[in-house]
């Protein structure tokens, strides 16, 4: 869909605005600048929500778990879209947290229920997908159920955090609620019968899921639904965009570059173990200083009681390899959210002397702190955490590391 498809399809209509994610408010102002007339109808759903945007509607809500505002925001959402006249447009301006921003229980389960959901899912380790899959199977509100109650007047903009399987899958990117939705029932049931994820997911939950399965609820919108027919969908912003920004700062700086095109993905610490080999063999023979760049989302399976992200995790495994590859090396991992976990960190930075200064602060060695998920703890009395605040946007997390001469 390109530019003037977008432009086509909103003259003459009447415009009514969701945003919904960590970049809502960001988004929302823009699309306001570019189409004034959007200003007065629609909802803003986002975890740090700032100054008004416009005359839309605003709604605090939470991430990663959602909370009353995100259920009050979804409910909002679905009422407005069902609320379309034929000369009316709903925009959807969709970014990574929109998942836990517009929250509607389906079956009347208790959003307590879709808490603990969550957080089961997100202890178990589970990828974005999976995690997306059994959200949108315990909502009224995702895997397209937004677009068929607007009747497939749909709009919908997305800056992208989802990686993999399938990069900038709209399916997935905030559990897609205005795409059609080719999982099912019986998917997300599989994935709570992990063994990881089962122990903790609540009873209620499972109980609309296995429902589902036994074909006693509707199945999500699936491709070709009628109801979607009308519904447009593009990326705007995505990882190779903050590759690209992070590309052309360094080389201003006077670095050689290397960008690794493969996204980082799987479990923090042994994406950071495997990462500074990675490092190493694509930075032979490149002139120096070089700077390497990457970019994706890894998981953290959480067995420990600490504090911590996936970004800490990843940088806190890569820290006891470094110096047994480089003589002077920094490695850094951020989440371009601004948020890192449960916590007011970004992510962390680590270097050739992490391990000697470690010591001299009376830290363990690397391997407690990761056992314990308590990476925040041994980076935060060196000073290596990374601190950005929430940064109004989300495209997954960014890797870069500096090799010196």
């Amino acid at each position: 869909m390109d530019d003037a498809s977008i432009r086509k399809m909103m003259v003459g209509r009447s415009l009514v605005v969701v945003a919904a994610g960590k970049a809502a408010s960001a988004m929302g102002r823009a699309f306001i600048r570019a189409v004034p007339a959007a200003e007065r109808n629609g909802l803003v759903a986002t975890p740090h929500l700032g100054d008004a945007v416009g005359s839309l509607e605003s709604y605090t809500v939470g991430h990663p778990l959602p909370n009353d505002g995100s259920v009050r925001a979804g409910r909002r959402a679905l009422d407005i879209a069902s609320s379309l006249d034929d000369d009316s447009l709903l925009v959807v301006l969709l970014s990574g947290g929109a998942s836990a921003g517009l929250t509607v229980p389906l079956d009347n389960l208790a959003l307590s229920d879709k808490v603990a959901a969550t957080a089961a899912l997100l202890a178990g380790g589970v990828a974005i997908d999976g995690l997306n899959c059994v959200r949108k199977h315990l909502s009224a509100i995702k895997g397209g159920r937004l677009a068929a109650a607007a009747g497939g007047r749909v709009i919908t903009l997305a800056v992208s955090d989802v990686v993999d399987p399938v990069a900038d899958d709209p399916a997935v990117i905030g559990s897609g609620p205005t795409m059609a939705d080719p999982t099912t029932f019986s998917d997300a049931l599989t994935i709570c019968q992990n063994p990881d994820v089962r122990s903790a997911f609540p009873d209620a939950a499972l109980a609309v899921l296995e429902r589902g399965a036994r074909d006693e609820l509707l199945e999500t919108p699936k491709p070709g639904d009628p109801r979607l027919r009308g519904t447009m969908f593009r990326i705007i912003g995505s990882r190779v965009d903050a590759l690209e920004g992070a590309a052309r700062a360094a080389r201003k700086l006077g670095f050689s570059v290397v960008m690794i095109d493969e996204p980082v993905t799987g479990e923090a610490r042994a994406a950071g173990a495997s990462y500074v080999k990675t490092v190493a063999r694509v930075a032979h023979e490149v002139p120096r200083p070089v700077c390497i760049l990457s970019a994706g989302e890894t998981t953290v399976h959480v067995k420990g009681s600490g504090r911590g992200g996936r970004n800490q995790e990843f940088v806190l495994a890569a820290v006891p390899l470094l110096p047994r590859r480089f003589p002077c090396a920094v490695v850094a991992s951020v989440g371009t959210d601004g948020v890192d976990g449960p916590t007011d960190a970004a992510g962390a930075l680590g270097d050739t002397t992490t391990l000697t200064r470690a010591g001299e602060c009376g830290l363990h060695s690397p391997i407690r702190y990761l056992d314990a998920n308590d990476s925040y703890s041994f980076f935060g009395p060196l000073g290596d955490l990374i601190h950005t605040g929430p940064t109004d946007t989300n495209v997954g997390d960014l890797q870069v590391t500096l090799i010196g001469l």
